[in-house]
């Protein structure tokens, strides 16, 4: 991503009426070359979560690198833990719980195969990457 493309991006990301532990999400996977980045508002859809993220990422390492990534700073600067993390192991699609918002992060064909942006059409869509 150009550095023209990843700032306009950046100042969209900052203008949204989104929580901001999701847009420092959105910061940190951008960061780290997440690809495809959406975030689907859920409340009042679902009791399941208030947002989901959703990302791809070109490897099984980098996968488990932006779960990391996500992780320790949103930990380190905004205190939060995960309630939980699944799939690190094999790292195809990685979900990190946050209660009020989940973290997806999927390989392009694991994304492709369980489409969670068209189980959730009703849901107010953002998008974050200049490749949507």
């Amino acid at each position: 991503m150009k550095k023209d493309e990843f700032n306009l991006i950046l100042e969209d990301l900052h203008k949204r009426r989104i929580p901001g532990e999701i847009k420092k999400t959105v910061q940190i996977l951008l960061d780290k070359k997440a690809e495809k980045i959406t975030v689907l508002k859920l409340k009042g859809l679902s009791e399941m979560t208030d947002y989901l993220v959703i990302c791809s990422g070109n490897s099984a390492r980098q996968n488990k690198a932006l779960a990391d990534a996500v992780k320790d700073n949103l930990k380190k600067e905004l205190q939060l833990q995960p309630l939980g993390c699944e799939g690190e192991k094999l790292s195809e699609w990685i979900l990190v719980d946050y209660v009020d918002f989940i973290i997806n992060i999927f390989s392009a064909d694991w994304r492709k195969k369980f489409s969670l942006e068209k189980l959730w059409m009703d849901a107010k869509r953002y998008d974050f990457s200049p490749d949507f």
